[in-house]
This record gives structure tokens, sequence and C-alpha cells, in this order.
């Protein structure tokens, strides 16, 4: 969502209508709107300070906030809330008639986002948004704020330095605010499921290091070191993290082990107060569109069939005729030639070849985008304190393009990467996926807010069409085994759509699920579960990509019909991205502007 996350005149008539333009900016529905996203943007910043670091913006009179964490006590979310009830109603104000071009866009998506957060907000009183559990094995600060504050919180200075000590502090404070939460959450009826409290009490333990092995300490006294800065920052980082990190650490624990007596086994949400209204409303605002949930299990049943119809033709290439696609790719995830040693030398060698892969994707993306991205991707391993519950992802560089990109590679086990599954992983996650399409929308011709901003089912859908496109551009060609490693990650978001409307709406078992999207596609059953674990903690969260990619798709199919020999493939793919993310149904008029233009 946005809180998280071109229209051309000639040069002639532009600077003809300059002071008429301004002045009418300045009174009118579009100066207003800009002020509102400003508004908006500089209120999320200090709710926010993590938000500031991830885009570089934790300088100059936000300085301060480097220092700082999130709050998120019960009273800080009340307040939260009030402030997006507060923004909507500003937003209404805005005379959306008088709105055209990329200032209509810009309204659309914001107050798409900020309505959908208002209903959550008012219709249900636990959890964060539409992710239900405070805690979970996914959620809570103890899952991110490590590799935050290692990745993201640059140590250049002294101050620098003094601000992670304050922030571990504050990460104590936050866990604090957490135990709050849940025990209220806990008062509705609202308990995790066992394998959820069971996934994050042992990560917990992980994280619970002696001071000189814990990544919260070594990250910033070596960092420091390195930068020559003076001062026993290891001393000073092992004090805030012994006094007060790890005695909230242990309150986190106590409580979730005094839950796990009370906690039930099933997945969905439905077992909640208002259950069933809860995911439905998690999945309109997961997909940003009005499919309802036998809508989203039906498309996950086509699509799977369609793409398994593909993987047996690739199969049989390779000689493996026997069996169910899902049998086969289980074979195929065990073939010796294709997995690395799972060994620290043989995880640096699978990251270098990756990285090969997106040295070759460079030289070929400027014959399908005009826009190309000026910052810089990296691929790196998650650390081992939290790749057990970790899944591979993509991390924003910063606004100004010092801090790279960061595509986060999950090699706990080299046998759950083999080579052929990688390739379109790395598509996903790198270019012309999540860091080509979000560092565009970074440096696009923006509001703040919506440079910031982003939409699952847009950000998740243009990264799963990113796969297909790889494909197009012939990265497969004969290569049936990476074709089927393409195949198999599509397989994997239509058995999304299957098994998260199977546990939250049609109250599938934890097991039934897992062994359903196995029989789809073929993953072992480890990860299987995991990915099922992660649905029930996240409804509606894993059906965005495929409910994304099928729009950008029909979008595309759409352009084409309508403009011919006219169309090029490289103004559809800047007219998308470079208008920044958005929700599915702001995307449809977004296309249909840029079909209008292009047959002006």
């Amino acid at each position: 969502m946005l809180n998280r996350r071109h229209v051309l005149a000639s040069a002639g008539a532009t600077l003809a209508l300059a002071p008429f333009a301004a002045r009418a900016e300045r009174a009118g529905p579009a100066a207003q709107l800009t002020k509102a996203m400003d508004d908006i943007f500089a209120q999320n910043l200090q709710d926010g300070p993590e938000l500031a670091t991830s885009l570089g913006l934790d300088v100059g009179a936000n300085a301060g906030l480097k220092a700082r964490l999130h709050k998120s006590g019960l009273a800080d979310v009340a307040r939260v809330k009030r402030e997006t009830s507060e923004q909507l109603a500003g937003l209404k104000q805005i005379d959306r008639k008088a709105l055209t071009g990329m200032p209509a866009v810009n309204y659309d998506s914001v107050i798409y986002d900020l309505t959908t957060q208002d209903e959550v907000n008012r219709r249900f009183a636990y959890g964060g948004g539409t992710a239900p559990y405070v805690l979970s094995q996914i959620d809570g600060a103890y899952s991110y704020i490590p590799d935050f504050l290692d990745s993201q919180h640059t140590i250049e200075t002294r101050a620098d330095c003094e601000a992670y000590v304050a922030r571990l502090g504050e990460f104590a404070r936050l866990m604090d605010d957490e135990v709050e939460r849940t025990r209220h959450d806990v008062g509705l009826g609202v308990i995790p499921p066992d394998f959820a409290i069971g996934g994050a009490l042992g990560q917990m333990k992980t994280l619970r290091q002696p001071a000189d092995k814990s990544s919260l300490v070594t990250s910033v006294a070596d960092r420091a070191k390195a930068k020559g800065i003076d001062g026993d920052w290891a001393a000073k980082a092992t004090r805030a993290y012994e006094d007060k990190v790890l005695p909230a650490l242990e309150r986190q624990m106590a409580l979730l082990q005094s839950l796990k007596p009370r906690a039930v086994h099933d997945a969905g949400v439905w077992r909640l107060p208002d259950g069933e209204a809860f995911y439905a409303l998690a999945l309109r605002s997961q997909t940003t569109t009005t499919r309802t949930p036998a809508e989203v299990h039906q498309l996950g049943l086509d699509v799977t069939k369609e793409l398994s119809a593909r993987a047996d033709v690739l199969f049989r290439k390779l000689g493996m005729t026997q069996g169910t696609v899902g049998e086969r790719y289980q074979g195929l995830f065990k073939d010796p030639k294709f997995i690395y040693p799972n060994t620290d030398a043989g995880k640096a060698k699978e990251v270098a070849d990756l990285n090969l892969i997106v040295q070759k994707m460079q030289k070929r993306l400027p014959a399908y985008f005009g826009a190309l991205p000026k910052t810089l991707l990296e691929i790196r391993r998650i650390p081992a304190a939290t790749e057990a519950g970790a899944s591979t992802h993509y991390t924003n560089g910063s606004l100004d393009g010092t801090r790279p990109g960061i595509y986060w590679l999950n090699l706990r086990d080299t046998g759950e990467a083999p080579y052929w599954d990688m390739l379109t992983t790395t598509f996903h996650e790198g270019i012309p996926g999540h860091h080509l399409q979000i560092t565009l929308q970074q440096e696009a011709d923006l509001p703040m807010l919506r440079k910031a901003g982003g939409f699952g089912a847009y950000a998740e859908g243009w990264a799963l069409y990113s796969e297909q496109l790889a494909q197009e551009m012939g990265f497969y060609a004969d290569d049936p085994a990476g074709e089927l490693g393409y195949i198999h990650d599509a397989l994997l978001r239509s058995g999304r759509l299957v098994t998260d409307t199977g546990i939250h709406a049609l109250r599938w078992s934890r097991e039934k699920a897992v062994q359903t999207l196995h029989d789809i596609e073929g993953d072992p059953g480890a990860l299987a579960g995991q990915e099922i674990e992660r649905y029930a903690c996240n409804p509606g969260q894993a059906c965005s990509y495929m409910v994304g990619k099928v729009t950008i798709l029909r979008l595309r199919e759409k352009a084409k019909a309508a403009l011919g020999p006219r169309f090029d493939i490289r103004q559809f793919h800047d007219a998308i991205l470079l208008a920044g993310s958005m929700p599915l149904t702001v995307l449809e008029n977004a296309v249909d502007n840029y079909i209008a233009a292009r047959k002006a």
C-alpha cells in the first residue's frame, strides 16, 4: 500500500501558459491534491522512521528519525487509524472530476488505498491491516528489524552509530508494543495457529544469541571499525542488546509460550471474529480487484491446467514421461546436476552464477524498455540468523541511488534452490522484475507519496509478468529445464490461488493445502508447508501475483488490438512503469490513457 511504498504538451504552449497555469495550480484541485499527498507523505515519514531510512531520507530536517522506529502500541494504532480517516476525508473534498492525466491516476491510487485501509480499520479491532496476527512466524519486529538495521541503517559517522544503538532500545520498546497488542487481540479470541507460534518461537531462539555472535551487535561494530569511527561500539551495542533487547525478546517468547495450549491447528482466518468478512476484504485489498474467493479459486484451477499441459511437453523433451507433473518436478528437484554443494563455497558459486544471468538480461533490456533504472542491483544471501523463516525477496535502494537494490536469496539449503529454478526467480526479484519496476518508480516524475508507495497486486503482478517476458525474450530457447523453472514458478502462483482460497474460504486444513500445492508444483514438502503457513498469516497476499499478471497480459493484448502496427512494447512498458504502482482498477484507466495518446 501507499504508506509502505506523462502527459506532454508542446514546449511553446507550456511556456506561453506557464504564468496562468501556475496561478490555477495554486488554487485548483490539482494543487490541492499535490498538497494533500505531500502532507500524507510527511506524516508517513513521522509515523514510520523505517520508511525514511529505507528511502535515504533520514537526513537534514529528518535526521532525528534515524534514531527511531515506529510506535506500535494500542494508543499508536488508534492514532494512525484516526489519521487515515482524516486523510481520507480531506481527499474527498477535492473535485475528482476536475482531474485528468497523471493527477487523476494519483488521486485514484491514493483514495483507493485510504478507503481500503479505513474500511479495515473501522471493521476489525485485531491484527494490523489485513494481517490478522501481530506475532507469527512471518510477523513481528523480531523477524525484520535485525536485517533492516544491518542492510538499510547506514553507518558513515559517529552520529549514525549513536542512532543505531538508540534503535536497539527502540527495538526493545517495539517488541513490548507488540506484546501489548497481542494480549489485546487474545482477549478478542485471536490467537495464531499452533504452527505460527512454533515457527515464531524457533526463530526467536535463533535470534537469541550471545552478544558477540549477534548481528545486532556485530553489524555496527564491524561497520564502524571499517569506517574508522572512534568509540567502542561493540560495548555500547552489547549493553543495549543485553539490557533491553534480550529481556524484551524473552517477554515475547514467554507470551507465545503461554499461548501454545490455547492455539488450534486450523489455518484459515474463517475461525476468527467476523473471519469470512475479514478474508473477503483482505482478498479485495491485496488483489485490488472485486474478484470473489470463488472466482479466484476457479482462476487458479484454470491457469494450473494450462500450465501443467505446457510442463508435460517440456518434461517429455527431457525424457521424463512418467508420473504427474508434480511428481516429475519432484524428480527434477533431486537431479544432482542442477544442485550446488550445500557449503559456503557452493552458495557463493550460485550467487555468482545468478549475477551472470543479471548481466545477460541487462544487455537485452533496451529492446523491451525505453526507461532503464540507474540504481544498481546486488544479490546477497539472507543471513543465517533469519533464513529459517525468511523467503527470497527484494528490498529497494535509496532514492538517491547510493544504496543499491538488494535481491535477498535464501540459501539455507541449496537443494531447495536448484539452478533450473533460480533463473526465473532472478528475473522476478531482480530485472526485469522488482528491481526494475521499483527503481523506475523511485526515479520517475511522481509525487513522493507515490514514489515510495506501492500495491502488491501491481508489483507482484509485474514481477510475475517479467518471468513470462524473459521467456518471450528467448532466455529459455533450447533450455527445457530452464523453461520448466519458469513454468514451475508460475504453477506455484496459480497454486496459491487455489490453496489461499482453500484454507481461508473453503476451510481446508493446513495439511490438505500443503498436499494440494505439493501436487501442483512439486516443491519439497517442507517448502510447500512453509508456503501454506505464510498464506495462513497473510491472507489474500499470495493471490496478488497471478491476478496482477493476468491483468497486465490482458491490458497488453487490449493495447495491441487497439494500436495495431503502432503498438511498441517499449512504450507500453514505460506507460505502465513510469506511472508508478497503482491498484489494478486504476491501471486499466492508465492503459486506456496510453492508448488514447498513441492514437492521437
